[in-house]
């Protein structure tokens, strides 16, 4: 997915659990005399059986489980109990901890319940949870996750008050949903207090963006931004999308 072909910019932990994934894929590779040009498509149930995917260690946290989670709620946000599901699993795959998990579970099942209807009032409702807690299986979140999905982020002082946009993965959904609370309904207005934050101020943004992209859709998005991105996509797949 690299435009060079390798990863750049990256994550600690993200990218030790590339190569852990590699050294994986090598070592069944080598063990059941599969070519290494097919070892991404393999189908046999029995040797997927056996690979492990899950490749962080325990207790890793960062926020690089979130940034890249939009694709995931937005492939099953007919199904929710799925679509939050996968969310989870998804952020597994890199970040070991169970906040990490959680996190990308919860920020899922907000991007689905957008692509379903629901309104920003009911998205920041601080029984949202509650309110969906069937989507989220016999699973409950974490105390950390739970408090945000409690409010905690909504904080009229933003950094006076204590949201940072840091690495952690508690502190940067917090920031990013903080964002999007203090939006005035503006996507600008929401990346750029993303990025005001300081720190980790890309990433905090991209979480924002995947939300606030799938709540405001494409036709939000300021022209003036949108002109300068390089994109393949047009009208009709992003209309596709219902985020048109």
């Amino acid at each position: 997915m690299s435009s060079t072909g390798r990863y750049f910019d990256i994550g600690a932990a993200t990218a030790q659990s590339l190569d852990e994934f590699i050294r994986r894929q090598k070592r069944l590779a080598k063990k059941y005399d599969i070519s290494l040009k097919n070892i991404d498509y393999i189908s046999d149930p029995n040797l997927l059986g056996q690979f492990q995917v899950y490749c962080s260690t325990s207790g890793v946290a960062g926020n690089g489980a979130l940034m890249r989670l939009a694709p995931v709620p937005l492939f099953f946000y007919k199904h929710p109990k799925e679509a939050i599901e996968f969310s989870g699993y998804s952020g597994q795959i890199t970040h070991g901890d169970r906040k990490a998990y959680d996190a990308c579970r919860y920020y899922g099942a907000l991007i689905c319940a957008t692509l379903n209807g629901c309104t920003k009032d009911e998205l920041l409702d601080k029984a949202f949870y509650k309110k969906h807690k069937e989507w989220f299986g016999d699973k409950q979140l974490c105390e950390e996750i739970k408090q945000i999905a409690e409010g905690s982020y909504q904080k009229k002082g933003g950094y006076q008050d204590g949201i940072r946009g840091k690495g952690y993965i508690v502190n940067a959904l917090e920031a990013a949903l903080w964002a999007f609370w203090s939006d005035k309904d503006s996507f600008e207005n929401g990346v750029l207090a993303a990025v005001n934050l300081g720190d980790d101020t890309d990433t905090t943004a991209a979480i924002y963006g995947q939300l606030a992209g799938a709540y405001y859709g494409y036709r939000k998005l300021p022209k003036k931004w949108v002109e300068h991105v390089a994109y393949d996509m047009d009208e009709n797949d992003l209309s596709s999308l219902n985020l048109y």
